[in-house]
């Protein structure tokens, strides 16, 4: 017999891991790095609270989420200066995300218990001796795991809705902003110290998301780049594990010939400069008709000039959050240049250190990164089109669809393009009016990903709806039962073949 050295254990990862300020790298605070055991401890307990949680009748649910909506409204002050901090973003940026959530979180609460409550449905004809009824019940425990650009807004497009729907939530926060996904939960369990655990926070990088999609969650609500979800989606497919995922976006707006261009030019540079472009469903891409290409260009260019980016309290955006997108936006900046696109505002030289100034581009090739790839930067390519038709297929060719924009005269014309767009989202004469319209679904398709957060149908989709019918008499014809006579089976099934072969 033979014997062998046993193989010693890997060395343990580390234990913590320190949130940095994006500004000056200086570091904020250390966070436990949770793995596998304490994922699927925070899951037990999620899961112990959700059991009383889907027990409250509707209005308990809805007393519960308002009281720490309230919590969350006293805390803005603390909360926002939180997201600031983790992610550089100015203060009044953080505060704006802030007051989309509790218009969010106060839409799920009121109207949880109207669309969740049990209705009844029309049997039809043929089962006319059953009545039948249909009613939306919780899934269990939903796994979030959320971005680092909107650490609030985003992450409680699913974080609410799903605790609206009778569900408990372990929350995995980006690695950026782990301190603004702990102070959610502190403020929950303050609001609703009965339901405390709830909402669970677990900290840390990848494996720590790997771990909670294999955790044995009932679903997972993922944020993120498309090549992130595919390995989610991977993993979620081992147990088939529901996944919903939000995937980025590239943006298109349309101008039209008689759009007002000081109202396009203010929305394109906001949607494409706020957050330093880290918005994703921020604006990317313009096609303006070929007749005012020219002028929208130029107040668009006079707007983003004046524009401050940095750290200061009175910077108009922040720096870039992730470290390594500043290489991603240079790239995309020198290839549409080297492949013959000018720089009417800024250029590779905008891009200092992890500040990026404003920077327009025009007659960017279709096949440029900057046109096809995610930028998540202030960069905005501007090009002319012959007309509408055409900015509506060049603003579908992109492999992404999640939100997009139309600028023109007439709301109705305006209405009828928006319907011919493949966005999940698309707002007229505006950019993203639909984030603080809590009604309408959120989501997109291709690699924007796939599912809905926000109104009735993002609600929703964290419950399994449950059919239920009961016979309230004896069919005439009983056609699921072996003792009735052929003969009677056959007369019922010419009279239904007769019936709708008439109408």
């Amino acid at each position: 017999m033979t014997h062998t050295t046993p193989a010693a254990p890997p060395p343990a990862g580390p234990t913590t891991f320190a949130s940095r300020d994006p500004a000056t790298g200086r570091v904020l605070a250390d966070h436990p790095v949770h793995g596998p055991d304490d994922v699927a401890d925070a899951v037990r307990r999620s899961r112990e609270a959700a059991g009383r949680w889907a027990a409250l009748p509707a209005a308990g649910r809805r007393s519960a989420l308002l009281a720490w909506k309230r919590e969350l409204a006293a805390r803005l002050d603390a909360v926002a200066a939180t997201v600031a901090a983790e992610t550089g973003k100015p203060r009044a940026d953080a505060e704006l995300e802030l007051l989309l959530t509790l218009v969010h979180l106060d839409w799920a609460a009121r109207h949880a218990g109207r669309l969740l409550r049990r209705r009844r449905v029309r049997s039809g004809w043929l089962a006319a001796n059953q009545s039948a009824t249909l009613v939306h019940r919780p899934l269990g425990v939903i796994g979030v795991i959320g971005p680092w650009n909107y650490p609030v807004y985003t992450p409680m497009g699913s974080i609410g809705y799903a605790l609206a729907a009778g569900n408990g939530v372990v929350f995995k926060p980006s690695e950026y902003t782990p301190a603004t996904g702990a102070a959610l939960a502190e403020a929950f369990d303050a609001a609703v110290p009965e339901s405390a655990g709830l909402l669970t926070v677990v900290t840390g990088a990848g494996p720590t998301g790997e771990a909670l999609a294999r955790s044995g969650v009932d679903k997972v609500a993922f944020t993120g780049s498309p090549g992130t979800a595919r390995r989610v989606m991977a993993v979620c497919a081992e147990s088939l594990t529901p996944l919903l995922a939000e995937c980025g976006g590239k943006d298109a707006v349309i101008v039209a010939a008689d759009a007002d261009l000081d109202a396009a030019a203010d929305a394109v540079v906001w949607g494409a400069m706020g957050n330093a472009g880290q918005t994703c469903a921020g604006v990317e891409r313009v096609y303006a008709v070929r007749e005012i290409h020219e002028e929208l260009c130029r107040r668009i260019v006079e707007r983003a000039r004046d524009l401050r980016p940095g750290a200061g309290a009175d910077a108009s955006y922040g720096p870039m959050t992730m470290p390594g997108q500043t290489e991603v936006v240079r790239r995309h900046i020198t290839e549409a240049l080297a492949a013959g696109a000018e720089a009417v505002c800024g250029g590779t030289d905008s891009v200092a250190g992890n500040v990026v100034a404003p920077v327009v581009l025009t007659g960017v090739p279709e096949d440029c990164p900057a046109l096809t790839e995610e930028t998540f930067g202030p960069v905005v390519v501007v090009n002319a089109v012959t007309d509408v038709d055409e900015a509506v297929r060049l603003a579908d060719a992109s492999r992404y669809a999640l939100g997009a924009a139309v600028f023109c005269g007439s709301r109705r014309t305006g209405a009828a393009l928006a319907s011919r767009l493949r966005a999940g989202a698309v707002s007229v004469n505006s950019v993203l009016g639909f984030a603080a319209v809590p009604a309408l679904p959120f989501g997109g398709s291709g690699d924007s990903g796939f599912g809905r957060v926000h109104g009735a149908e993002g609600l929703l989709s964290f419950t399994a709806p449950q059919s239920v019918t009961v016979r309230r008499f004896a069919a005439p014809v009983d056609l699921t039962s072996f003792r009735t006579p052929a003969a009677a089976k056959a007369r019922a099934v010419a009279l239904v073949r007769g019936l709708h072969r008439r109408r």
